[in-house]
């Protein structure tokens, strides 16, 4: 694939637009489809190319979920359908690792690669080119996808011959961000009841032992009182219960992220799921009497 040659990014959210953008500055032609049609119009804005209709070297798929993601590909219009035979599916949402040795299948049948490729970092390294993939499928996906692989990624991790490694891996990651996030927020509101403020949480806890990658960039949010989503409080029920199904497949308990996982469904309850994935903090807050900034 040369740097001339066509790429789809189906799903321009907050990730999917900095991948898209990424791509765009390595010298790609980019097509964006969202089904929001102001992201796509603001996409072409940035020097997005105009779908005609051809067909493409390769997709990058970075929507929800499992559901979502076989729609993209094999519903109506499947994108999988406009690319070149050997062209290449990156496939970023986190989904179970079953259903990605599935589509891996399914591609195949259709003369398509398939990389099994979940992203992590946020969308700030997403626009900057800098993600982390966690990427598995066969040698001819990855030197197919390797163009978007070297526009969108600072660290690629191989992680197996064939689809699904990738995702199991996204699991253990998922578990950990989600059980973050929440014991971040859990941690901040019980310094509150302590005198503690959520600043000066922020400004020490960030320099001691207790801090945490997601520490460090979402309880940000929850001093400034700005739950703009850049990962909503909807995606976590998605994927804690993904890291569930998993374990549970494999006998495995998971207590703390079962714990996790109810906090979330809490906030998901209380109408914050459209909300930064650090309104959790206000089940906490709720719970406990305390009030937030920009809370009522």
């Amino acid at each position: 694939m040369k740097p001339s040659n066509k790429i789809a990014v189906v799903g321009l959210g907050s990730m999917g637009y900095g991948i898209a953008v990424s791509l765009l500055r390595a010298g790609h032609t980019v097509v964006g489809l969202d089904v929001s049609e102001t992201v796509v119009e603001n996409f072409h804005a940035a020097g997005g190319a105009t779908d005609d209709g051809a067909v493409f070297d390769a997709a990058v798929v970075v929507v929800l979920n499992a559901a979502q993601t076989e729609d993209v590909l094999f519903g109506a219009d499947g994108i999988v359908s406009r690319l070149q035979p050997g062209g290449v599916v990156v496939s970023c949402a986190t989904v179970p690792p079953q259903f990605a040795v599935e589509m891996e299948a399914r591609c195949a049948a259709q003369n398509v690669l398939y990389l099994d490729a979940p992203i992590s970092g946020g969308s700030v390294k997403a626009g900057l080119g800098q993600l982390s993939i966690m990427a598995s499928g066969r040698s001819e996906a990855f030197a197919a996808a390797k163009p978007v692989l070297d526009a969108t990624a600072q660290t690629v991790f191989e992680l197996g011959a064939k689809a699904g490694p990738g995702s199991a891996m996204k699991a253990v990651n998922q578990l950990l961000a989600g059980v973050h996030i929440a014991t971040m927020a859990e941690a901040l509101t019980f310094g509150m009841t302590q005198g503690v403020t959520p600043e000066k949480f922020l400004e020490v806890i960030s320099k001691c032992a207790g801090t945490s990658w997601m520490l460090e960039n979402r309880a940000p949010h929850i001093v400034e009182g700005n739950y703009t989503p850049h990962s909503s409080v909807n995606i976590w029920p998605k994927d804690l219960g993904i890291v569930l199904d998993v374990a549970q497949a494999a006998g495995f308990e998971a207590p703390i992220a079962t714990a996790a996982l109810a906090q979330f469904d809490a906030a998901k309850h209380m109408g914050l799921g459209t909300e930064d994935d650090a309104a959790v903090a206000k089940v906490y807050a709720k719970q406990a009497g305390l009030t937030l900034k920009g809370e009522a």
